[in-house]
């Protein structure tokens, strides 16, 4: 009896000793393993059409009587909104802004040699998200010459802005792309190294961007996403 008994012993004292080696050993790994870590940039891009844009349409007056000039811009501006509605775009989507009238006369650095007291600058705004139509009118605008309506070139202050707002409706899918591109970097850097991926120990949300495809297409969008994560290796 007393000789199974000390076989036991025996036996648990071995096992005990064998789990506490292979404790051991994972330890070590674990703490070989520890700083074992590859940071990757995930990227994903995607070219889409813009979907909204705002187009200013400038127009000025130029003369001595205040009066004439305001009846003047009345009739320039119930022609221009005649042409976009006859064109399809929505009451709903023209805005008048508040005429900007310049003294000639009043101007520090004038000659006061010009022929013109006033000059008044007209905006009327358009914002739609219908993009197509907004752009086949641009190109036509040329059309209003007949009616006597010069549009004139808004400048830095008053350019036709394209935009993509949606881009919050694929941002996730974008995400899934730029972190599947990231994975796939990691995995052939541990190839590369002997290792083995592990978890991902850290993750940004991403930075996105939207800039125009280039100067000549600015309703052309470039959407762009960059994500870094970090993942552990293992042997």
């Amino acid at each position: 009896m007393n000789n199974n008994r000390s076989i036991l012993c025996s036996a648990l004292i071995a096992l005990s000793i064998v789990v506490l080696g292979f404790c051991i050993k994972g330890g070590i790994d674990n703490f070989a393993n520890k700083d074992r870590k590859v940071a990757v940039k995930g990227l994903a891009e995607k070219e889409v059409d813009a979907d909204k844009v705002t187009w200013p349409i400038v127009s000025k007056e130029i003369g001595n009587e205040l009066p004439e000039l305001y009846t003047r811009l009345g009739n320039t501006q119930s022609k221009i909104k005649h042409f976009l509605i006859a064109n399809g775009i929505k009451a709903e989507e023209i805005s008048v802004n508040a005429p900007k009238v310049i003294d000639q006369t009043a101007d520090q650095y004038s000659d006061n040699r010009r022929t013109y007291r006033y000059n008044i600058t007209s905006v009327i705004t358009v914002t739609s998200r219908n993009v197509k139509l907004v752009r086949s009118i641009i190109a036509r605008q040329g059309e209003l010459l007949k009616e006597g309506v010069a549009i004139v070139d808004g400048g830095w202050d008053n350019p036709v802005k394209y935009e993509f707002v949606s881009f919050r409706d694929m941002k996730p899918k974008m995400m899934e792309e730029a972190i599947a591109n990231a994975e796939k970097t990691a995995e052939q850097f541990a190839k590369n190294s002997k290792s083995n991926l592990n978890k991902i120990v850290s993750a940004d949300q991403g930075q996105f961007s939207i800039d125009d495809r280039d100067q000549n297409t600015p309703y052309i969008k470039k959407v762009r996403v960059v994500t870094t994560i970090v993942y552990s290796l293992k042997n």
